[in-house]
């Protein structure tokens, strides 16, 4: 199966049923183009967006190919899974509407080498990719973080969170944005990406949004567009500031190994310089 790159800043989302799209969005320039099984396409559109996924998926893409699924319990979710989860194009599966570790489980153990009777629960089948979009969710982040060992990602779905929560403001949100930072960070998984943006038009508010989601420890972003991917990554990439300053403390620890202060009146230690060693890996991504 297709791997992933390390550092992924842009997931591209595209509805399953639109191949010309989704060929657009392979050339688009995007880290990984998810295509969407779930609410991109209408019922009467599911099963032509299924096969034509399917056949997208015979051969390896020229750039990382997750496929976003319909939800556990939904009649579509095993057809899906049957049609693409074995496909060697398939460099991850993304889990909409989860709200317990038993969905992922159930998940994994249909797609994991040796199906139902066979799977060991080793993680050997596609990486997996949680979507939480519920209060309920969220209040067991860090739970269906640790669920499994093919799960490799959480992150929000803020639109029909939102919805759920009743919250009319942006910032209502921070604290389950918070939530999810900590619980991925504690289940030994990657830092989530942000929702998306969902006005395709608003540049500004986009790189404005994605400024604080960094803020909040969040690394890189979904996208519904290729216009917003360009701002998603300038907003997400170390700056020429950051990577001085991050070369000037690597640069420093290796000469003394002992905790110190820089001449601008930084202080060093190994917490500094493990985050100053992340930003110059992020900088060095491909």
């Amino acid at each position: 199966m297709t791997a992933t790159a390390p550092f992924p800043l842009t997931w591209l989302y595209v509805p399953g049923d639109r191949p010309h799209v989704v060929a657009k969005a392979l050339a688009s320039g995007a880290d990984v183009v998810v295509v969407d099984l779930e609410d991109a396409v209408a019922p009467e559109r599911k099963d032509y967006a299924r096969a034509a996924t399917a056949e997208l998926l015979t051969e390896p893409p020229p750039v990382p190919v997750h496929v976003r699924v319909n939800a556990v319990g939904t009649p579509s979710a095993a057809a899906d899974l049957a049609a693409v989860a074995a496909r060697p194009g398939l460099a991850g599966l993304r889990l909409p509407k989860v709200t317990s570790p038993r969905q992922v489980a159930w998940i994994a153990q249909r797609t994991e080498q040796g199906g139902v009777d066979g799977a060991a629960g080793d993680g050997s089948g596609p990486p997996l990719y949680a979507l939480l979009e519920s209060a309920l969710a969220v209040e067991r982040a860090y739970a269906i973080a640790s669920a499994h060992p093919s799960l490799r990602g959480v992150s929000l779905g803020e639109s029909d969170l939102r919805a759920d929560l009743g919250v009319r403001h942006d910032a209502g949100l921070d604290w389950c944005r918070a939530r999810v930072v900590v619980a991925a960070r504690a289940a030994g998984l990657a830092p989530p990406a942000q929702s998306v943006h969902p006005d395709i038009r608003d540049l500004e508010g986009l790189a404005a949004s994605c400024a604080h989601g960094r803020a909040l420890g969040f690394l890189g972003r979904a996208a519904i567009h290729p216009r917003q991917l360009p701002i998603i990554e300038r907003a997400y990439l170390p700056t020429d500031r950051e990577l001085e300053e991050a070369e000037a403390v690597v640069k420093a620890a290796t000469a003394d190994r002992g905790a110190q202060a820089l001449a601008d009146g930084r202080f060093v230690d190994a917490a500094v310089m493990a985050a100053a060693q992340r930003t110059l890996a992020l900088a060095r991504r491909w």
